[in-house]
């Protein structure tokens, strides 16, 4: 068995992006996943994620302007756009609109602060508690059609896509390894790129990881979260006026966003950020929806939200896969690169992600120290 240059595990936003990369860059590249490209099973799924500049930290703002001509790039391959551009707020006394208008100031993205009363006129839909940064190049994004996309440009390039192979473990051997699917098949490959999501907990322990590497890693924490649609009222502004909505009064954090394609654009995903209840990992997964869980949303919505209905029409179940800081993990060690740039809010930054990844592979360009493990 000849190994092939890499061997990337898993098709998700990011793990699609990294064997995009990779295979633009010349390499072999054999992509490998559990179950679809985009599945159910996994975090990228569905037509509606934010896209938002608006960060505390400058380094994830520079990252996401790093990241837009490869928005260009993906679309003109695509054909068509992955991208709606909204416009996105940032609200509440938790949030500190002035704090984040300052950081995108340094890192030159257009924004506007906007006073609680005009911001109150401005968007009728939303009643508004403090004021608010606006800043227009935000929006939402089709998570499904990006990975697809992505693989799609792999496959252009030369790569091979593997479906319905979930790993189960690597054998380091002579020429770099030997992966073995549950079962039983195996796949020869120099390096490899691990992207597994919430899948990774259970996959850790067999990837032939150094113990100093892994003693490192921050700890992994895998959620179910619960999101809901709801629509719009008939007598408020239509959907299309509607931006993208961080909004965190005291004590919680909940985000909103015009709904996508598979909940009929018809009124906003609204939930709780960091709300559902915690799992040892993806495997564990019920696709219930906690009660307690909407009836927080419901109440959110019908406060804060007077342009909806405060009745969902639709309701799901999502993972989030969180390091305890929320900074990403893009770092290996003798052949094994681990991505995991979940945390809730990797999908933005999609196609710089398979960069950073073949960095950290292959030892070229920079990863920010923060995405690194401090060993």
């Amino acid at each position: 068995m000849t190994p092939v240059r890499f061997l990337v595990v898993g098709a998700g936003l990011a793990g699609a992006s990294a064997a995009w990369r990779l295979a633009q860059r010349g390499h072999e590249v054999v992509l490998v996943e559990r179950g679809e490209p985009a599945g159910a099973q996994g975090s990228s799924h569905g037509s509606a994620r934010i896209l938002r500049y608006a960060y505390a930290e400058r380094t994830y703002v520079e990252l996401l302007l790093a990241a837009e001509p490869g928005w260009a790039e993906l679309e003109e391959l695509h054909g068509a756009p992955l991208v709606r551009r909204t416009g996105a707020l940032d609200l509440g006394a938790g949030r500190d609109p002035h704090a984040l208008a300052a950081v995108l100031a340094a890192a030159g993205v257009e924004h506007a602060l906007v006073p609680r009363s005009r911001a109150r006129e401005r968007w009728p839909g939303i009643a508004v508690d403090s004021d608010v940064l606006y800043h227009p190049a935000g929006g939402v994004l089709d998570a499904e059609s990006t990975v697809h996309a992505m693989v799609a440009a792999a496959r252009a390039h030369g790569a091979q896509v593997l479906t319905g192979w979930p790993l189960r473990r690597l054998e380091r051997t002579r020429s770099g390894f030997t992966a073995h699917a549950e079962d039983g098949r195996t796949l020869g490959a120099q390096r490899v790129v691990v992207a597994a999501g919430g899948w990774l907990p259970d996959l850790l322990g067999a990837l032939e990881l150094p113990r100093a590497f892994l003693d490192a890693l921050p700890p992994l924490q895998v959620r179910e979260e619960n999101a809901f649609h709801f629509p719009y009222r008939e007598d408020a502004a239509p959907g299309e006026r509607w931006p993208t909505i961080i909004h965190e009064p005291a004590g919680t954090s909940v985000y909103a966003l015009p709904g996508g394609r598979d909940a009929g654009f018809r009124g906003q995903k609204v939930a709780v950020y960091d709300g559902g209840r915690v799992l040892p990992s993806a495997a564990a997964r019920t696709g219930l929806i906690d009660p307690a869980n909407r009836a927080r949303v419901v109440e959110h919505v019908r406060r804060y939200l007077p342009g909806l209905v405060p009745e969902p029409y639709a309701e799901t179940t999502c993972l989030f896969t969180s390091t305890p800081t929320e900074d990403f993990v893009v770092d290996g060690v003798d052949g094994v690169t681990v991505l995991s740039p979940c945390s809730g809010h990797g999908a933005k930054f999609a196609p710089v992600l398979g960069v950073l990844a073949a960095d950290a592979a292959l030892g070229t360009g920079a990863v920010p120290s923060a995405f690194r493990v401090r060993r």
